[in-house]
């Protein structure tokens, strides 16, 4: 017992005691997946320059490519351990959900990683390609685009995760669904406040400037409705299970 009285009780011992753990897990994860990644760190900034055409890059300080390559590891590295940081996420709250919402997050490890995926092909494959070409549209005679290394890394990874993060949207939902935390006619009666926490969230996660921003509104209004839809599922199979155990 501390000074003031209060009391670990074992169970939350246990439970710090398990966070440590899987937080070591996940730092060893990524760090070794960076050490990976950087081996191989021109060939993954070769990937990311395609989309704008494999422009000539420049770096304007002495330790500006070092930390830019090693900055590009520690991301890739970060995208390559996923699956083991969201089973580590997924096991340290198995133990807190009741025995009936159990099984419900069973797939939710590899929900995340396939939505995270798409998000990134959607944006590397669809967006970020827009975007650019727009961006460079602003070049004439007098004015050359021309990119350091570290801008252009920091606008790329920053556009491409935050398309993977707001791609986990309908599963989140569907999981709240599930817990019982939200309800169909709730998210559609919320839907102008939720378009307004779109824009300042499009607003955080992007890079800072408006169009980007734009690029990232008509993707999330989508996710938004699928994720209504992903809770209309999840309430119809809890009304069907519930039935099956009045019968």
């Amino acid at each position: 017992m501390t000074e003031n009285g209060f009391q670990f009780s074992p169970i939350w011992i246990k439970r710090l005691e398990d966070l440590r753990k899987r937080l070591i897990i996940m730092a060893i994860s990524i760090v070794g997946a960076a050490i990976l990644c950087f081996v191989f760190v021109d060939y993954l900034r070769y990937i990311l320059v395609m989309p704008a055409g494999n422009p000539e890059l420049i770096y304007i300080a002495p330790a500006e490519a070092l930390m830019a390559n090693i900055r590009l590891a520690i991301a890739t590295g970060f995208l390559l351990v996923l699956p083991i940081i969201f089973y580590q996420i997924i096991a340290l709250i198995w133990p807190m959900l009741p025995r009936e919402k159990k099984k419900a997050t069973i797939f939710l490890p590899l929900g995340m990683i396939i939505l995270f995926a798409l998000g990134l092909f959607f944006a590397y494959e669809v967006v970020f390609p827009i975007a650019l070409d727009f961006f460079q549209e602003f070049q004439d005679e007098g004015l050359e685009a021309m990119f350091t290394l570290q801008n252009y890394l920091s606008f790329s990874l920053g556009f491409l995760f935050a398309f993977g993060v707001v791609f986990q949207l309908p599963l989140i939902f569907w999981f709240l669904g599930v817990l019982g935390l939200v309800n169909p006619p709730l998210l559609r009666k919320n839907r102008k406040f939720a378009i307004l926490i779109m824009l300042v969230l499009s607003s955080i996660i992007t890079p800072p400037d408006l169009f980007s921003q734009l690029l990232m509104i008509g993707p999330l209004l989508g996710l938004y409705e699928l994720g209504i839809l992903m809770v209309v599922i999840s309430h119809r199979r809890k009304r069907k299970a519930q039935l099956r155990e009045s019968e």
